[in-house]
């Protein structure tokens, strides 16, 4: 993972020192950016999770995220530093802000001024790409600039893919992601849209068409590009008239936001540009983090479950009561998975492994995501009961605990816990069946009436 995090600490460390030598006058935070140029790899906190052996290759450092391959001993950051000083602060900044590319590079185009996530993270995505690999990035609003670069980002008034032109401000504009997605796009889901699968297989270290990448592509949207989209473009989270009870400062796109110079500041455009670049560099550390996560963590536990799912079928008929075979974060899959594949009966229960006590959980899955509300409950008769009370009132041998709530409970043993869900249907199938000859015998008084 070394390679992936250290272009964008080099970056860090170049823009930092370039900024300040060149623009004295331009407040630069180095506090607020240090933690870019000491970039701790992303893997390190995911080491204890397996990976595919594709995916591990890919992450061990061989992704084509970085912009050059690792360095040699010759080619060491710290050799390359001492040639840029020999060279003097003209090669430092143009190597900082990305001007002085070899002729003929391709130039992506984005508005000058106060900059944003969205355009910080499109400018990023499509550098990473085959077609605008480590490309300039010029920040202007002068049209006839903008018309001869290659792509452009955030600014132009115009949405069209061909000519890689991605502005969301058009007053008709309406894209979206698709995918059963419906938040309106800024420039970042643009760039995503048309690019990022590329992006991502490039990070895993697998073909486009991979089917693992489409998983991660539509995963990484949904849990971090979407929340980019609808920031910029003023969506709120939740339906309602009402004010935050408190304001939220440390997302993503507000710490991009700090990187502006305030209104203290009397800062140059290239120290702007300077800014820009880090801003962008913090936009793709937190990128890379998150199909780092998803595919290292959320990708696995994704087919555990859908195995898990399967194998529930294949011995019971149906879902109602899963195993997990191993344990894993599992309730967003479960309730992806279960629309996905058409479960019916929905799942009730979820069986799995306590490592740490060395026992086993039977949880009541609940109605939709977030709720405290349990399709089927644990049985009243058993709530609050503990080890061998439980075991008499139940009779099932090895009980451990029954929550209040009904919503978890534990025993000793695998055979115990499945017995629990199972008598945890049969309970319920009985108290459905007693509620509807109660109701029978209602409408039946009522017609005899």
């Amino acid at each position: 993972m070394r390679a992936l995090a250290s272009p964008l600490a080099r970056l860090a460390s170049l823009t930092l020192a370039s900024a300040t030598r060149a623009h004295p006058h331009c407040h630069v935070s180095s506090t607020r950016f240090n933690r870019l140029s000491t970039l701790a790899c992303p893997a390190a906190r995911h080491s204890a999770h397996a990976l595919p052996a594709a995916l591990s290759a890919a992450f061990s450092g061989s992704s084509s995220l970085a912009s050059s391959p690792p360095p040699s001993a010759d080619d060491s950051p710290a050799r390359k530093r001492a040639k840029m000083a020999a060279a003097g602060d003209a090669a430092a900044d143009a190597a900082a802000t990305g001007s002085g590319s070899a002729a003929g590079a391709r130039r992506i185009g984005t508005h000058s001024g106060t900059f944003h996530c969205d355009e910080a993270m499109g400018c990023f995505l499509l550098r990473r790409t085959e077609k605008f690999k480590d490309a300039d990035v010029t920040r202007t609003r002068d049209e006839k600039t903008l018309a001869t670069l290659d792509a452009v980002i955030d600014v132009g008034g115009v949405y069209d893919p061909a000519t890689d032109r991605y502005d969301h401000h058009q007053k008709d504009f309406k894209e979206v992601f698709g995918h059963g997605f419906s938040t309106k796009l800024s420039s970042a889901g643009l760039v995503y849209k048309h690019y990022g699968e590329e992006v991502v297989a490039a990070l895993m270290g697998l073909p486009k068409d991979h089917a693992h990448v489409r998983k991660v592509y539509l995963a990484v949207y949904r849990s971090f590009m979407e929340a980019l989209d609808a920031n910029d473009n003023g969506i709120n989270q939740f339906e309602s008239d009402k004010p935050p009870r408190y304001v939220i400062t440390t997302h993503l796109p507000a710490r991009v936001g700090r990187f502006n110079p305030d209104w203290l500041d009397h800062c140059s455009k290239d120290g702007e540009d300077a800014a820009f670049q880090k801003a962008m560099a913090l936009a793709g550390e937190e990128f890379v983090e998150a199909v780092t996560y998803t595919a290292r963590g959320w990708l696995p536990a994704c087919t555990i479950v859908e195995d898990s799912i399967a194998a529930a079928v294949a011995e019971h008929g149906n879902a109602e009561i899963i195993t997990l075979k191993q344990y894993c974060p599992w309730k967003g899959h479960l309730s992806e998975l279960e629309g996905e594949l058409k479960l019916d009966p929905l799942p009730k229960y979820m069986l799995y492994e306590d490592d740490r006590a060395k026992q086993w959980r039977v949880q009541a899955i609940s109605v939709a995501p977030g709720s405290f509300e349990s399709r089927c409950p644990l049985p009243l008769e058993w709530r609050s009961l503990r080890d061998d009370e439980l075991s008499q009132r139940s009779g099932i041998p090895g009980g451990v605990f029954v929550h209040n709530s009904g919503f978890i409970g534990g025993n000793l043993t695998y055979e115990g816990v499945l017995a629990m869900a199972k008598a945890g249907l049969a309970a319920a199938a009985a108290e459905a069946a007693s509620k509807a000859a109660a109701e029978a015998v209602a409408k039946a008084t009522v017609a005899a009436s």
